[in-house]
């Protein structure tokens, strides 16, 4: 594998991405986001600081999963379907430089848009005079961009498999039993019939664990609710070990696909 090739088509993926004015994202979140600081007084005077706080990192967390499961999906899947794949793979390119390379330039942008966001929101909070932990939200952004990372990597290999608006559909489906699928073993645990002991079991294996990676009620409420050190980092590593193995499976079926 060639870094440089990886990196070129991390390049042009990132600024064709900025290109078709993706950063206009963070124009929304501010209006949210000041929307919220002159509406909630109004409403909730009591919980204002904890409602900015969670309100704030929530806009960040969904903008970033609307950014994968629309522009994800389609980064792959929108070549395939135009034939301009054929001019990539006509050249020394293998299909992990090209797969790689589409989840870099893909993180490179979520990395952008999450550190420019989380600027807005501490601006945010700072003006209102809102007391909040740096540690606890530079750890949740951290985490919140490996579920994002994780995230686009799904969003890349259903994008291989099928078209761009079920891959989109797939990928929110992914994202919302991945937030339940402890849950989901729970319920299954709770059943007197093995079979389906066994399946919701087969489905928490396969599928991510994404409440790992959810940190955003440590940033709410404090450092005193985060894990161990040892925690955070098995939960780091899990997730970049599932994104490399996607990655890898994406990079075997993106090869034997017929274009």
């Amino acid at each position: 594998m060639s870094l440089l090739r990886i990196w070129v088509i991390a390049r042009h993926v990132f600024l064709g991405i900025i290109r078709d004015r993706a950063l206009y994202l963070i124009a929304l979140y501010s209006l949210l986001m000041l929307a919220a600081t002159i509406l909630l007084p109004q409403v909730a005077s009591v919980a204002y600081d904890k409602i900015i706080l969670d309100v704030g990192i929530t806009g960040i967390h969904l903008l970033s999963l609307l950014v994968v499961a629309f522009i994800g999906t389609g980064l792959i899947n929108q070549e395939i379907e135009k034939r301009t794949v054929l001019t990539m793979i006509a050249k020394p390119v293998s299909p992990m430089e090209f797969i790689a390379g589409k989840h870099l330039g893909l993180s490179l942008l979520l990395a952008l848009l999450i550190g420019l966001m989380g600027g807005v929101y501490v601006g945010v909070l700072w003006l209102n005079g809102i007391a909040y932990s740096p540690m606890s939200l530079l750890l949740a952004t951290v985490f919140m961009l490996l579920e994002m990372v994780l995230l686009g990597a799904i969003a890349l290999l259903l994008g291989v498999i099928t078209s761009s608006l079920l891959a989109t559909l797939l990928t929110f489906a992914v994202y919302l039993m991945g937030h339940l699928s402890s849950d989901i073993v729970t319920l299954g645990q709770l059943s007197e019939n093995s079979s389906l002991r066994l399946f919701t079991r087969g489905l928490y294996l396969i599928l991510p664990d994404l409440e790992r990676l959810n940190l955003r009620n440590q940033a709410i409420y404090g450092w005193d609710w985060l894990p161990s050190t040892e925690a955070l980092w098995s939960h780091g590593g899990y997730a970049i070990v599932y994104t490399l193995v996607l990655l890898a499976l994406t990079g075997v079926i993106f090869s034997r696909r017929q274009f």
